[in-house]
């Protein structure tokens, strides 16, 4: 296991820490942005966030995986506020393209099969943002609750009380969400 404060200062101790760590991060990475090149450049960019803030790593605060999770997770949430950013001001300045009635229908097919997804992803959205932010690094991400815990900075017993919490509440949700047998049946 590498040790971080040398990550800053030698190359062959970044190489390792880098091998070791890449596909956890690209994943993370992967599954909150859909563009390769952004997911590559952001990748890249956790790494470099970690050389730099290296000589400040405390092991008593947590594992590194949990430490480079936390890194990852600063860097993308800046670009997602880089992007929204960048969106209104392209709205502020851009028309409206016309759609064709075949683009109209492709779009509704769409729109039609994806309303699961959507509707958890709303049931996800009215999460309180830890609950949220604590159901995504067990269930997506597939931290430990402990690096979860650290990565979020809270106890590991708040994590826990969080994540109970997320899931009691998304599966309150999703029986409403869910057709009952009336609605399958007419």
């Amino acid at each position: 296991m590498t040790q971080i404060a040398e990550i800053g200062r030698d190359p062959d101790a970044f190489e390792a820490f880098y091998t070791e760590h890449i596909e956890r991060i690209q994943r993370f990475v992967a599954r909150r942005v859909d563009d390769p090149y952004l997911a590559a450049d952001l990748t890249a960019d956790v790494f470099l966030a970690a050389i730099d803030a290296a000589a400040g790593y405390r092991a008593n605060l947590g594992t590194p995986v949990g430490w480079l999770y936390g890194i990852a997770r600063n860097v993308v949430s800046a670009e997602k506020r880089r992007h929204a950013r960048e969106l209104r001001a392209n709205q502020r300045i851009s028309g409206r393209r016309l759609l064709t009635a075949d683009d109209v229908t492709r779009l509704e097919e769409r729109i039609d099969a994806e309303a699961s997804a959507r509707a958890l992803l709303r049931a996800m959205d009215e999460l309180p943002d830890g609950e949220r932010a604590a159901l995504e690094l067990v269930a997506l991400d597939g931290l430990s609750p402990a690096d979860a815990a650290q990565v979020l900075g809270i106890r590991l017993t708040a994590f826990r009380v969080r994540l109970h919490r997320a899931r009691g509440r998304l599966r309150s949700q999703s029986l409403h969400l869910a057709p009952t047998p009336t609605e399958m049946t007419s």
